[in-house]
């Protein structure tokens, strides 16, 4: 009573939440699809910040590691990930079988640490596939992006942005569980008929 009500401003603006994830359309992995998200809060508009980073992801229902952008070093991590690489694995490391990684043309694809790191790629059987530019038509995993936000994440709006990363990952096992189960019933529908 009596004094102004200040109510501190977040603008929403900045704040995301990002998703990177390969489908395997082919071959003994068929049907499996990977992910990784990664939050980005908004940058504060005091000089110097008056909460720590860690206090600002709270604030948010994050943890520190949920915390992000994908950048060359994420893009290049998930795809040893996607790879099967370990991560103790020697230099000399390489895959059973070919792996073909199609992606679009997002800066951090086609960054110069990208274009570095492509011989040891190459020497462990992975390559990068570039659709051509704007020709989203083309990718497999686009119908799977476009299927997971209209239909698997019923609720997008959260007043914490660590709601949206809960409800944006569990749309997205939701959606790994439908794709897993894919090729076994495609399996059944192709056996013969005794």
């Amino acid at each position: 009573m009596g004094l102004p009500l200040r109510v501190p401003y977040e603008a929403p603006q900045g704040r995301r939440l990002n998703v990177i994830g390969g489908y395997f359309s082919h071959g003994p992995l068929a049907g499996a699809f990977e992910f990784a998200s990664f939050a980005s809060l908004p940058q504060p508009r005091s000089q110097p910040a008056e909460k720590t980073l860690a206090q600002r992801a709270a604030a948010q229902d994050l943890a520190v590691e949920d915390l992000g952008r994908i950048d060359s070093e994420v893009f290049l991590a998930f795809v040893w990930q996607l790879a099967g690489r370990p991560v103790e694995a020697a230099g000399s490391w390489r895959r059973e079988r070919p792996l073909v990684v199609v992606v679009d043309n997002y800066q951090a694809h086609k960054s110069d640490r990208v274009k570095a790191e492509l011989p040891h790629l190459q020497a462990a059987d992975i390559y990068l596939f570039y659709l051509p530019a704007y020709s989203p038509e083309l990718s497999e995993i686009e119908p799977i992006w476009h299927d997971v936000k209209y239909h698997h994440l019923t609720e997008r709006s959260h007043a914490k942005l660590g709601g949206l990363k809960q409800a944006a990952e569990t749309a997205l096992l939701r959606k790994r569980l439908e794709l897993q189960q894919r090729p076994a019933e495609t399996a059944l529908l192709l056996r013969p008929s005794p």
